[in-house]
């Protein structure tokens, strides 16, 4: 019994791997193609509802193309109203992953054909893996080949389980409890597919009947929305709309379709007269999507008007400061722009810091700042968010400086030009150090001594640098044109240094090609972000004539 159960998860396991191969290969070779042609299909409600269909088919999954959605709408790409519509479609579309399976795989011996897929994308991605197109050419035969292969495992545990175990005393159980335990499993797995296909094998071998199945692939139809609801968490007002729109539509139709149940699936059998289960459990979960398009597509424009009366209050805006601003009173504004500026170097300089892993408690201490860091889970957040919240930032400050500008008069229009530098400069130190995260880490985990201690020389540097940075920007005086050009020169012989040092060390020690290129980049990309984050603090604590003096000292070095 044990076995057959580990069997089962095994099943369940290499299906949602292969739907995560499948899903990384469609999105790899032709992800920009789908994401235009959902831009170009949003222009109406139908076209949305026709090209989430389409896409959804193509990618066989609903909460990427629900994930794309979320990121066009944020991004204010989408309307809510056709935002929506693409959703509604993608409902549908994942519907053809059902077709799939219970055709192939459940009609045919489809592992005949499922072994030698493996074995030929396993081969491929072994020998041609470096090569982009072939890598996630054998991510999609991985994932076909390992999808039936997933699907065999279910068959067969839930064949042994209807020989080892008496289901029919569980036959009578109200059709309520398997439509929750539908929600429950797709709530976990976060995968409708795999609920379908745990659903499909359990009806194969008559572990359920059909009317038990359909209330569990109904219990799916909400599970999925799941994924959607905790993605929009920390989003801004428009993704959570788009969400709890999605979820709403799912609980809806749910309900609907619950109480219309027993109706339905006598449509299913005796007037489309679809005898076989498998085909009549795909058939209504078709139609129940499909027929919700039907009745929601109408009412789309009054229930997109409906979602905008929620989450007015948080629009999940990444500046601390300027919300608040009114740009009809320029010298207030000017002082929050000023604020949300220090505030993204702030979280820069420990951006670029957590990066090498260095500590960054004593920095965390801002006595204003770390409210709203900790408010925000700005620490908690994964390196990648961490750069997304940056990449924010600085984009709504970047908005508020085209509308504030025209607002000035020219001895604050100089100083909000030389603000809106010192966060260009700040980011474009950030992005350095984000371009070269990858050689951080494969420098600090190296096996070679000359390598690793390059690294622990410039994390060393790294870490006195923005101490004194960080020491500057919190005493908020002007630091001097010297103390400046002292610490330019520090950060330039550093680089000169170490690049010489390091040609010495490996000019007779055994070391490889790549690690030496990786050395070198790391050290350059470096170089460029430390002067950028020195040149933002410039910026914001030196008096215009001097910031545009400390310009001339500065280097180009290769």
């Amino acid at each position: 019994m044990l076995t057959l159960i580990f069997k089962l998860a095994a099943g369940i396991g290499l299906f949602l791997f292969a739907m995560y191969l499948i899903e990384e290969a469609l999105k790899n070779i032709s992800g920009r193609k789908f994401k235009l042609f959902l831009q170009r299909a949003s222009k109406n409600k139908v076209s949305a509802v026709a090209g989430g269909a389409i896409v959804t088919g193509l990618l066989q999954s609903s909460s990427m193309v629900s994930l794309m959605v979320l990121a066009f709408v944020g991004a204010g790409v989408f309307s809510m109203k056709n935002a929506m519509a693409i959703i509604l479609g993608a409902n549908l579309g994942t519907t053809l992953d059902s077709w799939v399976v219970a055709t192939l795989g459940f009609k045919m011996d489809i592992e005949v054909i499922a072994y030698p897929v493996v074995f030929i994308g396993g081969l491929l991605l072994i020998l041609f893996g470096n090569r982009k197109t072939v890598k996630y050419s054998s991510y999609f035969l991985l994932g076909f080949g390992l999808l039936f292969i997933g699907l065999s495992f279910m068959k067969t545990a839930m064949e042994g389980q209807v020989n080892a175990f008496d289901f029919s005393k569980y036959a009578e159980m109200s059709l309520i409890i398997f439509l929750l335990i539908g929600f429950i499993i797709t709530s976990l797995v976060q995968s409708s597919s795999v609920t379908m296909a745990l659903t499909l094998s359990a009806l194969h071998v008559g572990a359920i009947g059909f009317a038990p199945a359909a209330a569990l692939v109904l219990g799916s139809e909400t599970g999925t929305s799941i994924k959607i609801m905790v993605a929009s968490i920390g989003g801004n007002a428009s993704k959570k709309r788009v969400a709890l729109g999605n979820f709403l539509f799912n609980v809806v139709l749910t309900i609907l379709a619950f109480v219309l149940l027993r109706p339905i699936l006598l449509l299913i059998t005796d007037v489309f007269k679809i005898s076989d289960a498998l085909m009549g459990l795909v058939t209504f979960s078709t139609l129940i999507n499909l027929v919700s398009i039907f009745i929601f597509l109408p009412f789309l424009s009054p229930f997109a008007k409906l979602l905008e009366k929620f989450y007015k209050d948080t629009d999940a805006s990444a500046t601390a400061f300027i919300g608040h601003a009114n740009i009809k009173e320029p010298e207030t504004a000017l002082d929050l722009f000023r604020k949300e500026t220090d505030y993204f170097i702030h979280n820069s300089i420990l951006y670029n810091l957590t990066l090498f892993e260095i500590d960054i408690e004593k920095l965390c201490d801002h006595l204003e700042f770390r409210p709203i860091n900790e408010k925000r889970k700005f620490f908690a957040k994964s390196s990648e968010e961490k750069y997304d919240f940056l990449k924010q930032l600085q984009g709504e400050l970047q908005a508020f400086y085209l509308l504030f500008r025209s607002k000035v008069n020219e001895e604050q229009y100089a100083q909000l030009n030389q603000l809106i530098s010192s966060v260009r400069s700040c980011m474009h130190s950030v992005k350095s150090m984000n371009d070269i995260a990858s050689n951080i880490a494969n420098l600090r985990r190296s096996e070679t001594d000359i390598t690793f201690n390059f690294f622990t020389h410039h994390k060393k540097e790294t870490d006195d640098l923005y101490q004194q940075l960080n020491a500057l920007m919190v005493q908020k005086s002007n630091p001097g044109f010297e103390k400046l050009q002292d610490i330019l020169n520090t950060i330039q012989e550093n680089y000169s240094f170490a690049l010489n040092n390091f040609y010495k060390d490996v000019q007779d020690a055994p070391i490889e090609d790549l690690d030496i290129t990786t050395a070198l980049n790391f050290n350059r990309e470096l170089f460029t972000s430390n002067k950028a984050m020195l040149m933002a603090v410039k910026d914001f604590l030196l008096k215009e004539e001097g910031a545009a003096d400390f310009n001339e000292l500065l280097v180009y070095k290769t």
